[in-house]
């Protein structure tokens, strides 16, 4: 497991143009499989690749181990997600300082809802990182806003 560190923001409206400014898009279906207090077990299909990931912990620093896993076996497991999914599209925009970016605009049962994730290398860069106005209210620690929880 290595360790996490990201910071996730709650955007109301992105800048206009905003996205042709992003390197790529992709889209990503994410079901989950497990969720407790203190950790997920989830499949994710991005694009035309698939992997089953474990987190644990909550806040700015959590541990993460990702694996690729076959169709065949995001298929097989995918039934099991129902009631526990997002549906979203990533952008990729680079911005200060070589961070990245990740604009995640949701559909479905989350349509509207704009999140914007920076990792950091370390957590002092991350605590100080002064987020743009259009990134919005800083989300990092609310529950609410945890991938699992939006899939419920």
């Amino acid at each position: 497991m290595s360790p996490e560190i990201e910071r996730k923001f709650r955007a109301s409206v992105l800048p206009a143009d905003i996205l042709k400014n992003c390197t790529s898009s992709t889209p990503i279906q994410q079901g989950y499989l497990c969720v407790s207090k203190n950790a997920e077990v989830r499949i994710r299909k991005k694009g035309d690749q698939n992997f089953l990931t474990t987190k644990k912990g909550k806040g700015l620093s959590r541990l993460e181990t990702e694996i690729s896993i076959t169709d065949e076996q995001f298929q097989a497991l995918w039934p099991a997600t129902e009631g526990s999914r997002i549906e979203k599209v990533r952008y990729h925009l680079p911005i200060a300082a070589h961070l990245m970016a990740e604009i995640d605009i949701f559909s479905g049962v989350n349509m509207g809802l704009i999140l914007v994730e920076i990792e950091f290398p370390n957590e002092a860069v991350a605590n100080e990182f002064i987020a743009p106005d259009w990134f919005g209210i800083d989300v990092t620690t609310d529950v609410a806003y945890k991938n699992a929880s939006l899939a419920k």
